[in-house]
């Protein structure tokens, strides 16, 4: 007498399909955590977003963060609306939309709307508007371009520079900032208005450490004295030839 086999439930075509599909983003899940934790990135991090894609071929490795992408490690924080790590073992990301880094070791906060991140070489590039604040060196730094090269701590920007500090503002269309050194070089019709003094020349180079400035090329200033820093503004003073006659 034959018995019969009892067999479970079987699932709908559309249920079965809903199945592997969450498996599948599960497995993918955790197979990005590995990559991330183990790829040799100077930290472990961890990240968070609105949704995934990821592609885990081998020479295609490429995952995308949407919506409220965030990725955090022992010292950083970087928020955007879209990241995108590529490239042999994770080496690049593409950062788009509302970017954020705050980098609490150094006391740097960056805002820009894309950012490229060479983690190999730890190298980032900015194209277009970018401001970065400097907490250690209580300044903010503007530009069309901004590139940050890690091992040697050097920050280059370009295109209308700015630069503001305390009773220090700097314009330029380049500049090189030795974060380390805390040496700041100017050239590019460089200008500084500091503690009421202008000068101007082919480069100008600052100390932020000693408060020391060194012109080089073309030289022109405007020193202006205590006297003349206390004076009112012009504005406020009586014209000659205005007064009325007693």
């Amino acid at each position: 007498m034959r018995k019969k086999i009892q067999q479970g439930p079987v699932l709908s075509s559309k249920l079965y399909s809903k199945a592997v599909c969450l498996r599948r983003n599960h497995l993918a899940a955790a197979l990005f955590l590995s990559v991330l934790t183990v790829s040799g990135w100077t930290d472990t991090f961890t990240f968070s977003a609105d949704r995934m894609n990821t592609v885990l071929a081998k020479g295609k490795e490429r995952t995308l963060l949407s919506g409220n992408a965030k990725i955090i490690s022992r010292n950083t924080v970087i928020t955007a609306d879209e990241i995108e790590i590529y490239g042999s073992d994770s080496q690049f990301a593409l950062c788009r939309g509302n970017v954020t880094v705050k980098d609490e070791e150094k006391g740097i906060i960056l805002h820009s709307e894309n950012l490229f991140y060479d983690r190999e070489n730890d190298v980032s590039r900015i194209e277009g508007y970018v401001e970065m604040e400097d907490q250690k060196n209580e300044l903010v730094v503007k530009g069309g371009l901004l590139e940050h090269y890690g091992e040697q701590d050097i920050t280059i920007i370009q295109i209308g520079v700015r630069i503001l500090k305390e009773d220090m503002v700097c314009r330029s269309e380049f500049a090189r900032f030795k974060r380390e050194e805390e040496i700041l070089e100017l050239s590019g019709l460089p200008f500084v208005y500091w503690k009421g003094d202008e000068y101007r020349a082919t480069r100008i180079i600052i100390n932020l450490d000693t408060d020391e400035i060194r012109l080089e090329g073309e030289v022109r200033g405007t020193v202006t004295t205590e006297e003349e820093k206390d004076a009112p503004p012009v504005e406020n003073q009586e014209a000659p030839g205005n007064s009325e006659a007693p």
